[in-house]
């Protein structure tokens, strides 16, 4: 078993800070840390599905034309060309992962 802590220091606002937990041929797990007012602009992963995992905050999800707002803990999947993305709308710094499986291409 691998144990990991992320140790990422908390960003400042507008600012993303990322740190990639576990990297396999299988599957990519990142974890964002968005700082107040951080945008995560939307973007798809046409050979991954990628989850979200809300591990801190309440963070806007935006994908394709709807946004909504998750509180932790909280979960969101985008299957594979979804536009996604991820907004700071608070003034606390918001934890979340990103795990893409299969490992995108």
């Amino acid at each position: 078993m691998s144990l990991n802590r992320f140790t990422t220091p908390d960003p400042e606002e507008g600012e993303i800070i990322t740190e990639e937990l576990v990297v396999s041929d299988d599957a990519l797990v990142k974890l964002f840390a968005l700082g107040p007012g951080a945008v995560l602009k939307p973007h798809p992963h046409d050979s991954s599905s990628n989850v979200f995992h809300v591990v801190k905050g309440t963070v806007t999800v935006i994908q394709d034309d709807e946004e909504e707002r998750v509180k932790a803990p909280g979960v969101v999947f985008h299957d594979r060309g979804v536009l996604h993305g991820a907004r700071n709308d608070t003034e606390d710094v918001v934890y979340f992962t990103a795990t893409l499986a299969p490992f995108p291409s």
